[in-house]
C-alpha cells in the first residue's frame, strides 16, 4: 500500500498552518474561555470558542466531513465530528478547548488573552493546551485526502472541560458510545514533548487527588501578644498535617496507598531521556538564580515527575496580604492540595487515604477538614504494536530527522485513563506541542509552531500506515 508522500506532506501542512490554523489560534487566543472550575460564568465565552472553532472545522475541505456541537442539559458542549472512510475500522482524534486562568506573571509585552508570535513562538493562553488540537487533527486528515490514500472511518472528540477535570465527559462518552464505536487507534494532541526536534510519544499520565484543607481553631482571631503561647498557631497545625503526607525535606509523599512498582520498561525509557535531554531535563523551569532541583539525579528527576506521587500547594486561604497583616492570631488556615498520583493507583483509594490521614487524631483538638474536589485516574499505555512503532519511527525521521523517543508525563489527560479502561485493545499516539519553555497552565504561555506543522504531518502519516498496515 502507498505511503504519505512526505515532501509534498510537510508543504502542506506548512501552508495550512500559515494560512489557516494560525489565524484561527490568533482569534481563539483572544477568547478568554476558561473552563468552569475557574470562571462560574462560562458559558458565553466558552460558546464564542466553539462556534469559531465549529465554523472553522465547517470550512474545511474533508470529504463526508459533518461536524456536531452536542449539548447535554447543565454541561458544557463537545464537538463531535465523523469522517467516513474505508474498511470496519475507527480512528478517534481528542482535543480539548477550555482554558486555564490567566495566572501572573506574563513578561512585559506578553497578555494571555493577546496573541503575540514571536520568531518560532506564538504566545497566549490555550494555543498550546489545547487549541491547536482541533485544527491539527482535521489538518492531518486533509494532508492524507490530499494525496487520495484511504484511511479509515475518523472520530473527532474536542470537549470544553479538560481543565476542569473531564467532569462533563463520562457522559458524553456513553451518550455518544454508539456514534464513536470500538476505535483500534486514539490519537490525543493534549500532551507534551521533551524537545521540539524529534516525535515524542506520552508512554504514560499521571492521575490527581485534590481538595481543600482547612484548620480551624479558634472562632474569631485575637490579640498575638495575648494568646500566641496559650493558643496554637493555626498555621504551625496545618505544617504539621501537611507532613503526614509529605516529607517537607525530601518532597516524598509518605502514603503506601499513593505508590507503585515501576516496570522496567518504564524505567529504561527514563534512562534513555536522561541521556537525550542531559539539563533540559530541569533547566527547562525557571528556576531563581541559585536554585536547584529536589534532586540531582536526571533519571530520579523524571521518574519523580511521571511516576511517583508529588503534592503541590496551589492556594491558601486566611492569610490576609501583607500590608494588612496585624498581629492576631488567626482563627483558621486553609490551603488547597493537589496530588498528582502514579499511573495504576486508584484515584478514589487515594483520596480516600488522604481524608483519613488529615482528619484522624486533630492536633491540639482543632477542627479539621479536607473536602476532596477532584479524583482523576492515570493511564498506562498499553504495549506498542509492531505497526505503530514502525509508523511512529518512520515518521519522526521524516518529518524532524531524528527517532521517536517515548517519555512519561507528570499532568493527567483523563479522557486517556477513560478510554483505556473502555477500549483495552486500542493503541495509542498521546503526544503534543508542550515542550520546554511553553508552560502550560502558567505565564508566558506559548506554542512552538514549527513543531506544529511537522506533528501535523506525523499524524496523518500515522493514520496513513494505519488503515495500509
Amino acid at each position: 500500500m502507498p505511503t504519505l508522500d512526505a515532501p509534498r506532506a510537510l508543504q502542506s501542512s506548512q501552508r495550512m498552518w500559515d494560512e489557516q490554523i494560525l489565524p484561527a489560534l490568533y482569534e481563539y487566543i483572544r477568547i478568554p474561555n476558561k473552563s468552569p472550575a475557574f470562571d462560574p460564568r462560562w458559558q458565553q465565552n466558552m460558546d464564542r470558542a466553539v462556534a469559531l472553532i465549529e465554523g472553522w472545522c465547517r470550512r474545511q475541505p474533508v470529504a463526508g466531513l459533518s461536524v456536531e456541537v452536542v449539548r447535554l442539559e447543565n454541561r458544557t458542549p463537545v464537538i463531535f465530528m465523523e469522517i467516513p472512510g474505508q474498511g470496519s475500522e475507527t480512528v478517534l482524534l481528542y482535543g480539548h478547548l477550555d482554558k486555564q486562568p490567566e495566572m501572573t506573571g506574563w513578561r512585559q509585552g506578553l497578555s494571555p488573552w493577546a496573541p503575540l508570535r514571536e520568531g518560532d513562538k506564538l504566545y497566549g493562553r490555550g494555543g498550546a493546551d489545547d487549541g491547536y488540537a482541533s485544527f491539527a487533527s482535521l489538518a492531518a486528515l486533509r494532508l492524507v485526502q490530499e494525496q487520495n490514500l484511504p484511511h479509515a472511518r475518523c472520530v473527532v472528540l474536542i470537549e470544553a472541560c479538560e481543565e476542569s477535570g473531564s467532569t462533563d465527559l463520562p457522559a458524553y462518552i456513553a451518550h455518544l458510545a454508539p456514534r464513536i464505536g470500538k476505535p483500534s487507534l486514539v490519537v490525543c494532541l493534549d500532551s507534551g514533548c521533551g524537545n521540539y526536534e524529534q516525535l515524542w510519544m506520552t508512554t504514560s499520565l499521571r492521575g490527581m487527588v485534590s481538595g481543600n484543607l482547612r484548620v480551624e481553631i479558634l472562632n474569631e482571631g485575637v490579640h498575638s501578644g495575648d494568646a500566641s503561647g496559650i493558643v496554637p498557631e493555626s498555621f504551625r497545625l496545618l505544617r504539621q498535617l501537611l507532613s503526614r503526607i509529605d516529607d517537607e525535606q525530601t518532597g516524598r509523599v509518605k502514603l503506601d496507598a499513593l505508590q507503585v512498582q515501576i516496570s522496567n520498561e518504564r524505567l529504561k525509557q527514563a534512562r534513555l531521556t536522561a541521556e537525550i535531554l542531559g539539563d533540559e531535563v530541569w533547566n527547562k523551569f525557571p528556576f531563581v538564580q541559585g536554585a536547584r532541583p529536589v534532586v540531582s539525579d536526571k533519571v530520579e528527576m523524571i521518574l519523580n515527575r511521571s511516576w511517583r506521587a508529588a503534592l503541590a500547594i496551589t492556594g491558601i486561604e486566611g492569610l490576609p496580604p501583607l500590608g494588612s497583616a496585624g498581629n492576631v492570631l488567626r482563627p483558621y488556615t486553609a490551603c488547597k492540595i493537589s496530588l498528582r498520583i502514579p499511573p495504576r493507583v486508584d484515584p478514589a483509594v487515594a483520596m480516600r487515604a488522604v481524608r483519613e490521614t488529615l482528619e484522624k487524631d486533630p492536633p491540639s483538638g482543632s477542627r479539621v477538614t479536607f473536602e476532596g474536589e477532584k479524583a482523576s485516574i492515570g493511564w498506562d499505555a498499553p504495549p506498542l504494536a509492531q505497526w505503530l512503532s514502525s509508523s511512529v519511527d518512520r515518521a519522526s525521521r521524516t518529518f524532524f530527522g531524528k527517532p521517536p523517543m517515548a517519555l512519561g508525563e507528570g499532568g493527567s489527560i483523563p479522557f486517556m485513563g477513560m478510554l483505556g479502561e473502555k477500549f483495552p485493545e486500542a493503541q495509542f499516539l498521546i503526544t503534543g506541542v508542550l515542550g520546554p519553555g511553553s508552560n502550560a497552565h502558567g505565564p508566558n504561555e506559548f506554542l512552538h509552531v514549527p513543531t506544529g506543522v511537522r506533528l501535523t504531518a506525523c499524524v496523518a502519516s500515522v493514520i496513513a500506515d494505519h488503515f495500509a498496515r
